[in-house]
């Protein structure tokens, strides 16, 4: 059987844990080479041993411009061209409004929406006619969270982004979709609910909501991100697609 990224370069930032790690493996799996990013070098150096072979990391931060400027350079010298780009690099925390401070706020938006941003923008003389762009949102897009505004407005603005780069960017027939996770497994979600009072709490509650009686997998977002990534997605431009165990949906 035909690997579904077969020769295709593939870019996916924040990559050095949880989602954005294991949709980094689900592509190199696929047959793509995957350049990663990430803030910490030794987890971006984990993360490359993980992924095996097929693999570039280029330690950085979305929000520092100067970090992109050295990732696309690193690429355009190695692989010249951007098949799959998805922005999933992101940050948050619980801060409910009356106690949410301008570096709280400063700091999720840089990454969160500026990184993003740039993030695709600095990408395009890269990206060939054709490719597919993926912006990680999450169900917070949509759904109003307990002492979560911040977080949950960058991801309205990143879902914003995918339904207007698909107007910008379509005379070049680059897709823009927005992958919209739920709940999820990972070091992340489990430093929030730890920083949280009654966290344990919380989480139970957020799985009481979940028509799947569960919280999700990486592996489980990164096989929807393939499908955006692959052929099998041509079709498909603008939209959010929720892997979310139903918890927004219902």
């Amino acid at each position: 059987m035909s690997k579904q990224l077969e020769g295709k370069v593939a870019v996916v930032t924040g990559a050095n844990s949880g989602i954005g790690l294991a949709i980094a493996q689900r592509f190199a799996a696929e047959g793509a080479h995957v350049f990663i990013t990430g803030r910490r070098q030794n987890d971006l150096d984990s993360a490359a041993k993980k992924i095996g072979d097929n693999v570039t990391a280029v330690q950085g931060d979305v929000s520092r411009l100067a970090d992109l400027d050295r990732l696309y350079a690193t690429v355009k010298q190695q692989k010249g061209r951007i098949d799959v780009l998805v922005a999933n690099a992101g940050s948050g925390d619980f801060a409910p409004i009356g106690s949410i401070t301008e570096e709280h706020y400063d700091k999720t938006f840089n990454i969160n929406v500026k990184g993003t941003l740039f993030t695709v923008q600095k990408a395009l003389p890269l990206l060939r006619d054709g490719a597919s762009v993926i912006l990680i949102s999450s169900t917070t897009s949509t759904m109003g969270t307990p002492a979560f505004s911040v977080y949950s407005a960058t991801k309205a603005a990143i879902r914003s982004f995918a339904r207007n780069w698909t107007l910008d960017l379509k005379d070049r027939r680059i897709r823009v979709n927005a992958l919209s996770p739920g709940a999820t497994e990972t070091p992340g979600l489990d430093t929030l609910f730890s920083s949280a009072e009654k966290g344990d709490q919380i989480k139970v509650s957020m799985v009481s909501i979940i028509p799947m009686g569960r919280i999700g997998m990486p592996e489980e977002i990164a096989a929807a991100a393939l499908f955006l990534a692959s052929d099998e997605s041509s079709y498909i431009t603008g939209i959010e697609l929720f892997v979310d165990g139903g918890m927004a949906q219902v």
